[in-house]
This record gives structure tokens, C-alpha cells and sequence, in this order.
């Protein structure tokens, strides 16, 4: 049960959030996916030295994105850097979303490489080049 405190003290009871607000795309069927390496949540924890929860809470918090590929949910290598979260992915997401892409659409964006910058955005991203990646971002339609 969810509840919630309201102004008069009193409890409000609403429901839980979706887990996902549309359809669910296999990443396997993707043509990208094949040229990623993809971590599963168990590989998370033992990259990160996270405990389970705190894993789910960074993607939760849009610090990581991934998707589900046959199945299980994955995120790929590529966003993370010395066993980190990618820090300069947190704002390129958000500028993806504030230009309403979906989560699958800012995956396959961000995995596929880009003309304007030459490479895929999460390489020119690891390249330290953040103000290009979400300047060509801004610029999507």
C-alpha cells in the first residue's frame, strides 16, 4: 500500500507509478545492439559495488539508461567509465527527454553513430566532448 501525508496530517492513498510509461522494446531486435557490450543489473553490482537497490536507483534517477533485451534488463558498458556512471550522461538523457525522446529512443541516439559528430555520442561523450554531444542534441527534432 502507498501512502502519502497530506496538508491536514491525514494519510492519502495513492497508486504506484508505472515502471514504464509505454511499450517495452526488445533491445535484441535492435540493429545496434549487436555492436555494444550490455551489463545486466548482477553485473552492475559487481562493477559498481553497489548493493541491488542503489543499482536501481541510479537508473531511476536517469544516471544510467538501459532497456530490456530478451528479457532482462541491460545497460550498456559504454556508459560507464572506470567502473563509474558516465557523469556527462545524466544531462545528455535530459536534454534527450526535454526534446521528448523516449528512453529507447535516447538508447538507440546515443548507440548509433552520429554524422554531425563523426562517432557515436556516448564516444564523444567518453572523448570529453559533453558541449558538442548535447549541442547536437539541442538540435534534434
Amino acid at each position: 500500500m502507498y501512502v502519502t501525508r497530506v496538508a491536514t496530517g491525514r494519510r492519502a492513498h495513492r497508486p504506484p507509478a508505472p515502471w514504464h510509461s509505454g511499450p517495452v522494446t526488445d533491445l535484441s531486435t535492435q540493429p545496434w545492439y549487436a555492436d555494444h557490450e550490455w551489463l545486466t543489473v548482477p553485473d552492475l553490482v559487481e562493477r559498481l559495488g553497489l548493493p541491488v537497490g542503489r543499482v536501481h536507483r541510479l537508473v531511476e534517477d536517469r544516471v544510467l539508461l538501459g532497456g530490456r533485451a530478451s528479457g532482462t534488463f541491460v545497460v550498456p558498458a559504454a556508459f560507464l567509465r572506470d567502473d563509474e556512471p558516465l557523469a556527462e550522461l545524466r544531462g545528455t538523457l535530459t536534454v534527450l527527454a526535454d526534446n521528448g525522446f523516449t528512453d529507447d529512443e535516447a538508447l538507440e541516439w546515443m548507440l548509433t553513430e552520429e554524422e554531425s559528430l563523426g562517432t557515436f555520442p556516448t564516444a564523444a561523450l567518453l572523448a570529453g566532448r559533453k558541449a558538442e554531444v548535447r549541442r547536437v542534441a539541442q538540435s534534434l527534432l
